[in-house]
């Protein structure tokens, strides 16, 4: 078993590792209880998942209702929270009950994101089942839903009181969304360390392939590295943790060129992202083609897309660039980029002409 502490004073909470953990969660989520029902919100996805969590929970005398959502990112809307928020005001929920997340990134968010708001903030607990969910956005506390103009508008900072995180579950998952998970694990040695990447050059077909050694190892040292850097800088006022956004803003504008839909996940949206981040700093001179041709090598290895046309991406840069206007970190009329001197060496730039980004979108577009 592994425990890694995101340490936010009053708030700090655990996050526990360890192969088999849904089958006896309830051991974990009894202290949470207080002596009443706890309500799990699912996705249509996870049926086995949420039969196993509910049994563990009757093994210690944990009652729970059970309310299952449609999967997929259409998930996070308006209307979806809207009725996810009736129903679980309609079981009562207390501002002391804890909402348990069972499922990938899509049911995070939004559950977390009701709980922000419900009787003005409950506790909620995340029981990530994707490769993505369990190294990114189970961790640090950043909930919400999409709005037309653009992903993750609209939402809050919430931290959750605790994350259980199974690898076992990953067995269940379709080797596309592995993939795409994994394109997160990658994104933290390209942010400030190399010796990950390099390990992930090594070891990712293995953890592809379902190694339980990789994939374990993988996924605590992700959790720490977003620990460490949440526990640094949990509301993004400083500039770190704005660094976990490597590949982002240009997945992003991808993600909505694609209609935040099944065409191209998000995943696969920041491993193209991320090879363009690393494209545009080496036709900028930040840093050497070298890097950015290993990193987009690495993303064909692992079966991710490393373009624009990899990604099914037709637009030009105009469409794309207007996409990214809409970016939540806009300031001044002006967009941050996460660009890079190098593999472990990415940094933050407040001063990047669009008309620079739209230019070099045009270029990648050409055969």
């Amino acid at each position: 078993m592994n425990i890694v502490e995101v340490k936010l004073g009053s708030r700090s909470y655990d996050v526990v590792i360890d192969a088999g953990l849904l089958a006896c969660a309830g051991d974990r989520l009894a202290p949470l209880s207080r002596g009443r029902r706890m309500t799990i919100v699912a996705d249509e996805n996870v049926a086995p998942h949420l039969a196993t969590l509910r049994a563990s929970m009757d093994a210690v005398g944990v009652a729970s209702d059970a309310i299952v959502l449609p999967a997929g990112e259409k998930s996070k809307s308006w209307a979806t929270l809207e009725a996810l928020c009736d129903r679980l005001l309609d079981l009562g929920i207390e501002r002391g009950d804890h909402v348990i997340a069972l499922g990938g990134g899509v049911i995070g968010d939004l559950v977390g994101f009701a709980c922000s708001i419900l009787k003005r903030g409950c506790g909620f607990v995340q029981i990530p089942t994707t490769l993505l969910a369990q190294v990114d956005s189970s961790v640090g506390g950043k909930t919400g839903i999409n709005a037309r103009a653009g992903k993750n508008l609209i939402g809050a900072f919430h931290q959750p009181a605790l994350v259980l995180i199974d690898p076992d579950v990953l067995d269940t998952l379709p080797p596309r969304q592995v993939r795409a998970g994994y394109a997160e694990v990658v994104k933290y040695g390209l942010i400030d360390d190399p010796d990950f990447f390099a390990w992930c050059e090594a070891n990712g077909a293995k953890l592809l392939a379902g190694d339980p050694a990789a994939r374990e190892y993988a996924i605590t040292h992700s959790v720490a590295a977003k620990a460490r850097i949440v526990g640094e800088d949990e509301y993004e006022t400083k500039g770190r943790r704005a660094l976990l956004n490597l590949g982002h803003t240009f997945g992003h504008a991808l993600e909505a060129e694609a209609g935040f839909s099944d065409r191209l996940l998000h995943g696969e949206a920041v491993a193209a992202g991320c090879a363009l981040a690393f494209g545009f700093s080496a036709a900028h001179g930040l840093c050497s083609a070298e890097d950015a041709v290993r990193v987009g090598a690495h993303w064909q290895e692992s079966g991710l897309p490393d373009g624009l046309s990899s990604a099914g991406i037709t637009a030009d840069g105009a469409a794309l660039v207007e996409h990214m206007r809409h970016d939540k970190k806009a300031s001044g009329g002006r967009i941050p980029f996460l660009l890079t001197h190098g593999i472990g060496q990415t940094y933050l730039d407040k001063n990047v002409d669009l008309s620079d980004v739209e230019a070099f979108l045009d270029a990648q577009r050409r055969p």
